[in-house]
């Protein structure tokens, strides 16, 4: 052989040996913000065994539907709900327009945030007050109110917009299912147009996957437009057992995958492993007081039965690499 072209060969041969490709080099740790551990192996695993096609586990890709909580899963419900800071905000903006709620006394120690007036009312009360506050709005107001005061406010211990308190590592989980084609919803407890407005910027979760609680809209066409008005009858209470029957009525599949982290979530996650195929559900528990916070009011029921449900429990303390982004 032409020595030129062996060598021209040899060096052909080597190179496409030794070539690694832009996706090998460039492709993340998967989960890279958790700690090695069981959480971390069983997601992973289940991930993998639904995604394979050889797997006697294999979930076609129009079944692979995953439901989050919000509040307190996917970001920080502590030291107030952030759809209650949304709605405190409301109040106070709107106090010196409103002579009527001087008498009133929710919205008068809401407006002079005094917070133990919350402890006079059950949470039913609470939240048709609060929607009862914006009866007559323009649901296009109401967006653009939501979005600014999420963007704005800040968070009261960690000084931030409250937007940004998301956890960092169930944002990538997020991520890392609709990575593997899954269809990932948003089934919270807080009102749904609010969460709408910034869960494509924060979460990558399109509006139209997002269910919550939510009041009547009454449809208006005169002579300023057509348009929408929010009005002060609750349309959905999306807590509890509520969850399972909007998720059919919103999605109308059952999902294979769940996230939560209190009581109100228990039967979305015993709603999720009813199916007969494969199913995970994944608890968050708030144990880390040095970095967020510690507390099991509201969780108790739901962690203590975990493990006979099959839940698995994720420790904030240990599981967690960060808890919030720290770009």
């Amino acid at each position: 052989m032409n020595r030129r072209y062996f060598f021209f060969f040899l060096t052909v041969i080597l190179l496409t040996q030794c070539t690694v490709s832009p996706e090998e080099t460039t492709k993340p740790p998967v989960l890279s913000l958790w700690n090695d551990g069981l959480v971390k192996e069983s997601i992973t695993k289940f991930i993998s065994d639904v995604t394979d096609e050889s797997s006697v586990n294999y979930v076609p890709v129009e079944d692979r539907i995953a439901v989050f909580d919000n509040d307190g899963t996917l970001w920080c419900e502590k030291p107030l709900y952030i759809p209650v800071e949304l709605e405190l905000a409301y109040v106070k903006n709107e106090y010196p327009n409103r002579p009527e709620w001087e008498e009133d006394k929710f919205f008068s120690g809401l407006a002079g945030d005094n917070l133990s007036v919350l402890n006079d009312y059950s949470t039913v009360e609470i939240i048709s007050k609060i929607f009862s506050a914006q009866s007559g709005m323009k649901e296009e107001d109401y967006k653009d109110f939501c979005y600014k005061t999420l963007s704005e406010v800040q968070h009261r211990k960690y000084n931030r917009p409250l937007k940004e308190l998301t956890y960092s590592p169930m944002v990538q989980l997020v991520h890392y299912l609709q990575a593997n084609d899954f269809d990932v919803y948003i089934v919270t407890g807080g009102e749904i147009t609010s969460v709408r407005t910034i869960s494509e910027e924060i979460y990558n979760i399109p509006k139209e996957n997002v269910v919550g609680s939510s009041v009547l809209l009454k449809y208006v066409s005169d002579e300023n437009g057509t348009y929408l008005v929010r009005t002060a009858q609750i349309n959905s209470n999306n807590d509890k057992a509520v969850k399972p029957t909007n998720i059919e009525l919103h999605i109308g599949r059952k999902p294979i995958f769940a996230a939560g982290n209190s009581d109100g979530d228990y039967q979305m996650m015993e709603y999720t492993l009813s199916g007969n195929g494969p199913s995970m559900a994944i608890l968050v528990h708030h144990d880390d007081e040095t970095r967020e916070y510690s507390y099991m009011h509201g969780t108790e029921n739901a962690v203590n039965d975990a493990a006979e449900k099959g839940w698995h429990v994720v420790s904030m303390k240990d599981d967690f690499k960060e808890i919030f982004s720290t770009n």
